[in-house]
């Protein structure tokens, strides 16, 4: 089975502090609530300390063009996308000219060339490197990501693959939008960039490579769902959507999906020692909990990576991935991945030590 060799990421230079988003917010909003206070509790439920972006927050104070924004984009998204890759690749012990096939995940730009086709210069990829650029999974997009990756090394024993999530939230903000969702969207998205990098089995073989094994992978979408989560395409920008009911979306679906997905390779929750989760938010790993009966600490990587980072989209479940990677693990020990995105969809992926 493909097995997942590094994990490596980045974020960008502008630290800003939830106090500070939150006396932000309060005075960008102000005008649109009559209960501005009650709201702005939200920044503190988010239990979100500090988070990272591209831009100084005195860049949300203004209006941006679409152009504008997607300029900042592409340039940002290179050069962090480079440096996830390249910590990525430095603790496997490779060279970028030893990659074989590039996924690169994202939803919050667009560029044409894609951003990995402007990594292979920057990088520097070979010229008959495999690419696959992939766009609108949003926080689903990592796990996606691996689970595309596993398809790719396992039909491709040989092949290593790297897979690359970018996002960039700050820049999405869209300084005319007085919805309560972009308030809620203030208090917790963030920018960053996360890379792994996966063998085909014969390639970890050669490479004496025994990291985590890919074993499988399913993908959810559910019906008449579309309005859960996902963007407004508009002229200034992408406007945010999602539902306030996401939470008890996933306490009454993740269950029966995580057994579903388990029974079919013959295990059971209980077999599953590892949770790997995308912190949303501080209520959707609360209804993660619930819904799956798990312990307290079961999700404590997630609930850092939250702490101090926010919710990065699509990149966000390897920030946790990596932290879970640095502990020690029994041979034979089971994880479970798994993300929500737009769709409304949900993505899982099988792990084992």
């Amino acid at each position: 089975m493909p097995v997942i060799a590094s994990i490596g990421t980045a974020v960008p230079p502008y630290i800003i502090r939830q106090a500070e988003s939150r006396t932000f917010a309060r005075n960008l909003f102000a005008d649109a609530f009559s209960d501005i206070d009650r709201l702005l509790t939200v920044f503190d439920s988010a239990q979100v300390e500090q988070r990272h972006f591209c831009i100084p927050l005195d860049w949300f104070a203004t209006t941006s063009s679409w152009e504008e924004k997607n300029r900042l984009y592409i340039e940002h998204a290179v050069s962090l996308s480079r440096q996830a890759a390249e910590t990525c690749l430095q603790r496997a012990g490779l060279s970028p000219t030893d990659v074989d096939m590039i996924l690169f995940i994202s939803s919050t730009g667009i560029a044409t060339p894609s951003i990995d086709a402007l990594l292979c210069n920057s990088l520097g990829l070979r010229e008959d490197i495999v690419r696959l650029p992939i766009w609108g999974l949003g926080c689903a997009g990592g796990a996606a990501g691996l689970a595309r990756s596993f398809d790719l090394a396992q039909a491709h024993p040989n092949r290593k693959v790297l897979m690359i999530a970018l996002e960039l939230c700050g820049l999405t903000f869209v300084h005319g939008d007085r919805s309560k969702s972009n308030l809620i969207a203030t208090s917790l998205f963030a920018d960053g960039a996360a890379a792994a990098l996966l063998y085909g089995d014969r390639a970890a073989e050669s490479l004496d490579c025994h990291g985590p094994q890919l074993i499988a992978s399913r993908s959810t979408t559910w019906p008449n769902s579309l309005d859960v989560m996902g963007w407004d395409v508009q002229n200034d920008g992408l406007k945010v959507i999602f539902s306030r009911d996401i939470p008890t979306l996933v306490e009454q679906k993740i269950g029966d999906l995580c057994d579903s997905f388990l029974s079919a390779h013959d295990l059971s929750r209980a077999a599953v020692s590892r949770y790997i989760a995308h912190p949303g938010g501080m209520k959707v790993l609360s209804a993660y909990e619930r819904a799956l009966d798990l312990p307290a600490d079961a999700l404590q990587h997630a609930r850092e990576i939250l702490r101090t980072h926010g919710n990065m989209s699509s990149c966000t479940v390897l920030f946790v991935l990596e932290r879970e990677l640095a502990e020690s693990h029994q041979l034979g020990e089971h994880g479970l991945l798994f993300a929500l995105g737009p769709g409304f969809s949900a993505e899982q992926v099988l792990l084992r030590w």
